[in-house]
Order: C-alpha cells, then structure tokens, then sequence
C-alpha cells in the first residue's frame, strides 16, 4: 500500500460537520483538506480511496484500557487476559491509554509499559498512567513527577480509587498530592497530567475531588472520574462535576448484572448528560478493555467475573445515536476529541492538515465500520481486519 493517500468525496466529521471533501494522507500525518484536490500528472504511488456514502471520522480514543488484563478479585484463576491488536482496531480504536487496577502486584508498571510498546510497534498509539488504585501510587522512577518527566508514554496517573471499598481509602490530602504531583510533572514534561479516578458505588461519590480542590489551586478539571454511570446517584453528581468545568467519562464496557442492579447505560448516560445541558467537549466514554467486570451479591461477595471489551467504545457511540438520538456529531466528540483534549493529545481527537493520519470510514447507512486507518497505515479493511497482532491467527 502506498504511504500517499487521497480520499474522495468524503463526508468529514472533525467532529463537527465540515461536508463534504477530499483529504490527502502523507507518510503518518494529513497533508491538506480541500475541494477537489488534485495530484495532477504527479508520478507519485497515489493509492486513491473512494469514501463516498462513508463519513470520515478521526480514530477513536479509548482514554481507560487494562493493556495487561486486569482482575483478581477472585483469586489468581480470575486474572483476565491481555488486549490484542484488533480488539482496538475492529473497533476504530487508534489511540488507547493503558492503566493497572486494583493489582499492582502481579501487575506491574514495567508489564504495563512494555506491553504499550507491543501495541504501538503493531499498530495503534498508546500511551499509559503511572500508579495504580491505591495510594501512595506505584512509580518506576520513585516519584509520580519523575514519572511524567522521564517516561514519554506515561502522560497521567491512575487510575486511583476512591468511593469503593477495593481502594486504599485516602485522605483528601494524600488525593490532593497526588494532583499537585501530577501537575508539576505534566508542566515540566509538555503533558496534561491528569489524574484518573476510579470511582465507586460509595456513598462519598465524587466529594472526595470537590474536597480536594477546595481552599486549594487545584480544579476539577485536573481530575478524570471514570465508571460515573455506575448508579443514578453518581450519574447526577457528575453532571454537576461537568457543568461546574470538570470533565466525566462513562463506562462502555458492562454486564447485564450491572444494567439490573442500577447502572445506566453508558449511551442513555451520554443522552441523558447532554440534555441536562453539560458540555460535549465535557463528557467522554470509555471502554475499560480487559477489565475484570466483577459480580457482586448484596453482601459484596464476588460471585462471577466477565471481562471488558474494547470495542464497546464504539458500539455504545453508535448506540446513542441509533437508539437515543444523539447528534453524530456529539456520539463522535466522546470517542475523539473530548478525551484527546483532557489528555493533552493536540494531535489526535481532530481531522486537521499536520495531525496524525488516524481515520475511521463509517457507512452512511447503519454506522458500521468500514476502514480503519491509524498514522496513516490500513488496518481495517471492509469490516476486516487486515494487519493483525503477533500473536493473533
């Protein structure tokens, strides 16, 4: 395949509606956007794709991701298994951010990283957070500022626990040390430093950020909750965290144990989010990939396990367009540039000359995936994966 691309007639979505053009791809970035474009009587290796009937949307960011499986809660034999390339890919995912849970034992920061390069060396970006559920955080350089400063894929801490009885309970000053950690090592290294929160179904529900924050300079928006459609109670105290200048995300990953016992669905959340007037840009979903999803009874005592999938990301955006009628566009902010802008990612989230080339082809008819392409190269072709992991058949 050649490293020049040109799209046709391609309806582009940045997320925004910009209409109908043609885009060039140029080695790994987007060279122009334009009307008609042209490459004249150029002998170039020019392969040429008609997008017609398709919208071109930016690849997907997937902002919580276990890379190395995730679990435990039952015992070693309900540790769950790593993603593999085209877990992302079949589901537009061409940036994914990986973090460690409740183990940092048998789970290690080290794993986790190496595990980040596997996947960016087969296809995709990623990027990871230092630290894990508990605090004080698991670093590899000693510190969460040395962390950031020193290791290019580690952009943010977490995901940390709060509200949930497998956290390591912390004060509000040990949450409000790790936000000031993170934020001086985001400075000095040119990344967002943003904490992800693992928020549980506790009472406290997102207090312990609005306590932290006060009498302080830190904001909301250094915090990053996750999981905040787990019940009705959490869902409306994250509007408010939304409209207030934070940013939430929604968990597209679920059982139906979960839907039974209270979860709103991760599209009915994003619905019912934007109706309540909280700002698009302010709201994200994620997958949580190869978590473990635990199932609990009323006496919190772990009775199954069934484990994350990286595509619900997209699945749960079509849904809220499908099923709950939210704007395409808005269904496509959550998976592209919402969480590329809480994650300091200015070259992803945007279809935009000099960004990268990581693009998605949508069927105008039903929303299926048609292509993927991730730094300009094909992954997916027809609904087909065309580059797989090493390891996959």
């Amino acid at each position: 395949m050649s490293n020049i691309k040109l799209f046709k007639n391609a309806h582009i979505l940045n997320p925004q509606d910009t209409g109908v053009l043609d885009l060039l791809v140029a080695g790994q970035q987007i060279a122009a956007l334009g009307e008609n474009l042209d490459i004249g009587n150029s002998n170039l290796p020019v392969e040429v794709i008609d997008a017609s009937d398709c919208y071109l949307v930016p690849g997907f960011v997937d902002s919580l991701v276990h890379f190395i499986g995730g679990g435990g809660e039952g015992g070693f034999a309900s540790r769950t298994p790593e993603m593999q390339l085209t877990n992302a890919t079949l589901g537009g995912v061409t940036t994914a951010i990986g973090v460690l849970g409740t183990d940092a034992t048998t789970r290690t920061l080290t794993n986790l990283l190496a595990k980040a390069h596997a996947l960016e060396t087969e296809g995709i970006t990623t990027y990871c957070h230092t630290g894990s559920y508990h605090i004080p955080c698991r670093t590899l350089m000693g510190s969460i500022t040395d962390d950031l400063i020193l290791i290019d894929k580690f952009i943010g801490v977490g995901e940390i626990a709060i509200s949930d009885f497998r956290s390591s309970q912390p004060t509000i000053e040990e949450i409000r040390k790790v936000a000031a950690a993170a934020k001086v090592g985001g400075i000095l290294s040119g990344k967002a430093g943003v904490v992800s929160v693992h928020v549980g179904s506790g009472e406290s529900l997102l207090q312990p950020l609005w306590q932290a924050v006060a009498g302080t300079e830190l904001k909301l928006s250094q915090f990053y909750p996750t999981h905040i459609n787990r019940n009705e109670a959490l869902f409306q105290a994250g509007i408010e965290f939304a409209k207030a200048g934070g940013v939430i995300d929604f968990t597209a990953s679920t059982t139906a144990y979960d839907l039974q016992h209270g979860e709103v669905a991760a599209a009915e959340a994003l619905a019912r989010a934007l109706q309540a007037g909280a700002p698009a840009m302010n709201l994200t979903l994620s997958s949580d990939g190869n978590a473990s999803l635990p199932l609990y009874n009323n006496d919190g005592e772990l009775i199954g396990l069934e484990v994350g999938k990286v595509q619900s990301l997209y699945q749960v955006a079509r849904q809220a367009v499908l099923e709950y009628q939210v704007a395409l566009t808005d269904a496509i902010t959550a998976i592209t540039a919402a969480p590329a802008a809480v994650l300091g990612l200015k070259h992803k989230g945007l279809i935009a000359a000099g960004l990268d080339a990581d693009l998605v082809l949508l069927h105008k008819s039903d929303l299926t995936i048609r292509d993927v392409f991730a730094k300009g190269r094909q992954l997916v072709q027809n609904g087909q994966a065309i580059v797989k992991g090493t390891f996959e058949q």
